[in-house]
């Protein structure tokens, strides 16, 4: 089984589960951007935008310098990829499982023709 720090990863899928820092992540997937300019397609305070991006820090997801008197955001993929393989782990215990059971299904169908 993939070993993963348990709180890290809690923090990883509850920054995921919000639709604003999921979109937050997209933008910084294209580059760099300001706190502020996260928090600009949602209409956002600063505290708005930096409750947000502290989530995202704190899961390892972000990181924020200050640049005089912006708060620059990077995009930290490697908290995603834990998730990823701990996705990944358990999607093929269910592929695996899944496909016994339509082999076993395939086996009894067989038998009852």
């Amino acid at each position: 089984m993939v070993e993963l720090d348990d709180k890290r990863l809690d923090a990883v899928f509850h920054a995921l589960a919000d639709s604003t820092r999921r979109t937050m992540l997209q933008l910084l997937a294209q580059g760099e951007c300001s706190v502020g300019e996260l928090g600009a397609p949602f209409r956002m305070s600063f505290a708005g935008a930096s409750k947000h991006v502290k989530a995202l820090e704190r899961a390892g997801l972000v990181s924020r310098t200050v640049q005089g008197r912006a708060h620059v955001c990077r995009l930290e993929p490697a908290a995603l990829a834990s998730a990823n393989a701990w996705l990944r782990y358990y999607e093929g215990f269910w592929s695996n499982h899944l496909d016994a059971l339509e082999k076993e299904l395939r086996r009894e169908a067989s038998r009852g023709k």
